[in-house]
């Protein structure tokens, strides 16, 4: 209560949202309820090591990160092998971490890696706190970005 005597109303609290762009024909920004309404929910099981907490057990539920690529039209033909496997992901946390992918390791005719950009987290809706970066096939932690505020898509090129 405050001084008048009134209940303040508690704000519920903004959804969480992330930026895909770079080289896309259709940039985004989705909430994590968007990600769990418009594609397939995947199941990961995971356990990884943390270097700051050490052995991690979780369960994570969200669509493949490559799906949701391919719906925002990544800017390379979908029939050249070579052309996708130019291109790199850079994934962006509301902490700062940051990791990068290659699309080959995601990309069904290479590494076919079921990354996923998790909505649920042990049963637990992500909505305000943000999709979360999974990538099962790691043992260590450090590519699970957490709280994603950026998905960047672009070709690799060498530096002039």
């Amino acid at each position: 209560m405050n001084r008048l005597g009134v209940q303040p109303r508690s704000s519920p609290a903004r959804p969480a949202e992330l930026a895909l762009l770079g080289n896309v024909e259709h940039p985004a920004t989705l909430t994590v309820g968007d990600l769990r309404d418009g594609w397939e929910q995947h199941r990961a099981e995971v356990v990884f090591d943390c270097a700051t907490s050490g052995p991690q057990q979780h369960r994570f539920e969200g669509p493949l990160l490559r799906e949701v690529v391919l719906d925002a039209h990544p800017l390379f033909d979908v029939r050249r092998r070579k052309d996708r496997s130019r291109f790199v992901l850079a994934v962006s946390g509301g902490d700062g971490h940051r990791t990068v992918l290659a699309w080959a390791e995601i990309d069904a005719d290479f590494g076919d890696a079921p990354v996923l950009l998790a909505t649920r987290l042990d049963g637990r809706d992500l909505d305000t706190a943000g999709s979360q970066l999974v990538v099962p096939v790691d043992r260590c932690g450090a590519r699970y970005v957490s709280a994603i505020t950026h998905v960047w898509v672009g070709e690799w090129a060498v530096p002039a």
